[in-house]
């Protein structure tokens, strides 16, 4: 299995460079995407777009794992189009296994 491990706001990052230059970044032959800290940084509208539309072609295509502190009601302070983050959640959630973490971090808890 082909598994790729990305900090969304440098695959972010990433894609507005490829978007500039005009080339695209391939993904063909990866199976499992860990997407971590979604929701740190805000995305430029570009950005956020550019995202948007990788995820809804990874939709149904790729395992994906995504880790946010952000509950998804408060995603549209990271995406700038409320009706284009509705769309990411929706294709986010279907088939998804949500595991909710409580409590104190472990790197808090462990200094």
């Amino acid at each position: 299995m082909e598994v790729r491990f990305y900090r969304v706001p440098d695959l972010v990052a990433d894609l507005e460079m490829a978007w500039k230059e005009d080339k695209l970044i391939k993904f063909k032959n990866t199976d499992l995407i860990i997407l971590d800290e979604m929701g740190y940084v805000p995305f430029s509208t570009e950005g956020a777009e550019l995202f948007i539309q990788l995820i809804s072609d990874w939709y149904e295509q790729k395992i994906l794992i995504i880790t946010s502190n952000l509950e998804f009601s408060q995603w549209n302070r990271i995406f700038a189009d409320s009706r284009l983050t509705a769309a990411l959640v929706d294709r986010v959630i279907h088939h998804a296994h949500i595991l909710n973490f409580t409590g104190d971090s472990f790197r808090i808890t462990h200094l």
